[in-house]
């Protein structure tokens, strides 16, 4: 009898414990995936800071949290070469705009031919004829840039280089 006790003690403690893990597990999931607009902290740090005139103005140096674990703050490089001579200030993290967007750019080249050769041309009848003018090819070719990051691709702040430059310097 007291056998037959301890086995349904010992079963009814194994239900238990594997139900209240399943929970653990099931809750815990949503903590686990990547949700739209979660970004990571450390991907922050050099991401290009740009005026709404589409000029890069600096970069993101640094990310300061306050107590409740939120972005408060930005520290922004602006001006120096490979980080030598560079200003830093700080800007409210509400006061930039995130963009997600791929940057797009587009670029054109134009050729013509050798002034030297003369441009030939093909006829429906398989007879080569010769021209009078340069030919000229013009290709465009536009460039994107994909974010499938954890970060967004730019940041936008409503101000100018010399501007930044004028703002208190940050000190570390």
């Amino acid at each position: 009898m007291v056998l037959r006790c301890l086995a349904t003690a010992l079963l009814a403690t194994a239900w238990i414990a594997s139900a209240s893990a399943q929970t653990a597990t099931n809750s815990d999931s949503t903590l686990t995936m990547r949700k739209e607009g979660e970004w990571r902290a450390s991907k922050l740090v050099h991401v290009d800071v740009y005026n709404e005139a589409n000029e890069k103005i600096g970069d993101i140096n640094d990310v300061i949290l306050d107590r409740s674990g939120k972005v408060a703050k930005v520290i922004l490089g602006v001006g120096g070469v490979l980080g030598v001579g560079e200003h830093y200030v700080v800007v409210g993290f509400d006061k930039l705009k995130w963009v997600d967007q791929p940057v797009t750019s587009t670029t054109a080249s134009t050729t013509s031919a050798p002034a030297d050769v003369p441009p030939t041309t093909s006829a429906t009848d398989g007879a080569t004829r010769t021209t009078t003018g340069a030919a000229i090819t013009t290709k465009t070719t536009t460039t994107t840039s994909a974010s499938t990051n954890w970060y967004p691709e730019r940041a936008v702040f409503n101000a100018t280089k010399d501007q930044l430059k004028a703002m208190p310097e940050f000190k570390y």
